[in-house]
């Protein structure tokens, strides 16, 4: 396609037009494989969220079809993620609920309410606000969640029961059941493990999902596993998705938990759709559009919501599958929503014999190879410690206070890191390296040349009303721990940013300076950053003989001025 893939709110009608049929027999192809995939899957994630599990497939036909026609990746496979529906899980408990009906319309409720919030984002241009989540408080969020998501699983792999108010307590719970284990439940339940884990090893490009799924449908079928005592998932009705609308009443009761599941899921769900359409657009050398990305993602969850699905977002494993069954358009996700409505029309009724002990299974094969990233983990205890402990801080949050509560815990972590960083910009000391006109900073480079009388600084981010007492105080400690100070170069470079704030504060630096008896220059100082100094008077107070362009002259220019003048009987040019 030689025109910009993703121009205006509605890409198909640009895509469409220059289409190429070489791509048909890709993408249906690619659309028939990932919807192979994606069914069992989503019984799964609709098993999560506590949702009837043809409403699962409700979501999976409203978030491809929708996400084919808004949205700009060629490869993104739009559906329901366990993530997400942990999420919405969380939410479901804190509400209370447990009648059926009112869990799905209130998973729905939320599902449209976090669409709504993505267009709300997109008309005001605030997709950054996704950038509060830190990729530590996900990493750590998810892989508490997954493990919350896993303890919940347990009791329907031994045909127990289990209580608790956290997932510690319902482990403990638990285990004080295993007394009253059910032997044709832990027995089917293991195997499903067995198999769908065997499979990944033995043969991971083979859907492990779709081989459980069918298994158990064979294995319900020929033992009689309901008549032997083991749960079948119940009734799968078929047909296709109607509109409603969710209980409006049982969202404004439950406004507060509506309103935090839903910037849960748009923090969560931007952050990997944004991603994941970069990484596909950058090997295949196209562009993607993020604002439109917020769009299509809006769009897909709010018609989700409508028809009575759950939270949709990107899953990395069924784009890269659509990527490697050769989809080149969005022809390839409008073909597995219309799979997994064909689906519902035909096979539904298959699934209602699907034993819980295999669901469970495939729950926790996919929250734990989908959420639980221990090689992330590895890096952030290796490169970065503190990003490790503020993972480990949302692991315990999410099984200690429940999903919703790790999701809120993760966004006050990720809040005070940047406001600590913010507030503590580096100020670097710089030293001259030998011979030459270049400072350095000292901390890296301890043996070069310091200036005597002259200290040399280099403020790194703007001054602004979070950084600009940071500089008064370093100011202030050199000052007091400096003998013979005569004057302080501020190497400029790293200050991008200015507001009035750090305006007035550059002027009490100043008098601070006077005051003490030394002379403030500036050097490398950035057009921007002087135009607000010279509006508020501050470059005036400095004196135009104070601003530099490099810090060598600065430096120069520093030692000129305080130089001793000549002793009685010696010329200036001796």
């Amino acid at each position: 396609m030689s025109r910009r893939y993703g121009a205006g709110l509605v890409p198909i009608l640009g895509w469409i037009r220059s289409y190429d049929r070489r791509w048909l027999r890709g993408d249906l192809i690619a659309g028939v494989t990932v919807a192979a995939l994606i069914v069992p899957k989503n019984l799964g994630y609709a098993g999560i969220a506590g949702i009837p599990l043809q409403n699962g497939l409700y979501a999976a036909a409203a978030g491809a079809i929708l996400y084919g026609i808004f949205g700009t990746s060629r490869q993104i496979s739009m559906g329901p993620s366990s993530g997400l529906a942990a999420v919405a899980a969380s939410a479901v408990l804190v509400t209370g609920l447990t009648e059926q009906g009112d869990i799905a319309s209130f998973v729905a409720g939320i599902t449209l309410a976090s669409g709504v919030l993505f267009l709300i984002l997109f008309v005001l241009r605030m997709g950054w606000i996704a950038q509060f989540l830190s990729r530590a408080v996900v990493t750590g969020f998810l892989f508490g969640a997954a493990i919350d998501v896993v303890i919940s699983e347990l009791p329907k792999l031994t045909g127990t029961t289990a209580d608790g108010t956290n997932s510690f307590q319902e482990l403990w719970s638990w285990f004080g059941t295993l007394g009253e284990r059910h032997q044709a439940t832990v027995i089917v339940g293991a195997v499903s493990l067995v198999v769908v884990f065997g499979v990944r090893r033995i043969a991971p490009h083979v859907p492990g999902a779709l081989v459980l799924v069918v298994g158990g449908l064979i294995a319900s079928w020929l033992l009689d596993l309901g008549d032997r005592g083991v749960a079948l998932v119940g009734d799968v009705p078929r047909g296709l998705p109607s509109f409603a609308l969710p209980n409006l009443g049982l969202m404004w009761e439950n406004a507060a938990t509506v309103a935090i599941a839903a910037v849960a899921l748009v923090l969560i769900g931007f952050s990997q759709t944004a991603g994941d359409a970069r990484t596909f657009a950058a090997k295949h050398r196209y562009q993607v559009d993020i604002d439109q990305e917020s769009v299509a993602q809006g769009l897909a969850n709010v018609g989700a919501g409508l028809f009575q699905g759950m939270p949709v977002s990107t899953s990395l494993s069924a784009s890269s599958l659509n990527d490697h069954s050769g989809a080149r358009t969005g022809l390839a996700s409008l073909t597995s929503g219309f799979t997994v409505l064909l689906t519902l029309l035909v096979l539904a009724p298959l699934f209602s014999s699907l034993p819980k002990p295999v669901l469970a299974a495939l729950i926790i094969e996919a929250v734990i190879m989908g959420m639980i990233n221990i090689p992330e983990m590895r890096r952030l205890a290796r490169v970065q410690p503190f990003d490790f402990w503020v993972a480990i801080a949302a692991i315990v949050g999410t099984l200690a206070f429940g999903v919703l509560a790790g999701v809120i815990i993760g966004i006050g972590l990720s809040l005070l890191w940047l406001i600590a960083v913010a507030t503590h910009p580096n100020i670097a000391t710089l030293a001259r390296k030998a011979n030459t006109q270049v400072f350095r900073d000292v901390s890296e480079y301890p043996d070069d040349e310091r200036i005597p009388g002259v200290v040399v600084i280099r403020m790194d981010g703007g001054l602004f009303f979070a950084t600009s007492d940071a500089l008064e105080d370093r100011l202030r400690e050199i000052i007091h721990s400096t003998p013979d100070l005569t004057g302080v170069v501020l190497d400029c470079a790293g200050i991008n940013f200015i507001d009035s704030q750090g305006s007035a504060k550059m002027n009490d630096v100043v008098s601070l300076a006077r005051d003490s008896g030394i002379t403030l220059r500036l050097a490398r100082l950035k057009a921007a950053v002087s135009a607000t100094l010279a509006r508020d008077g501050v470059l005036q107070r400095i004196g135009a003989g104070n601003i530099h362009g490099n810090v060598s002259t600065a430096v120069q220019a520093q030692l000129e001025t305080s130089a001793p003048p000549p002793s009685d009987g010696q010329s200036e040019e001796d």
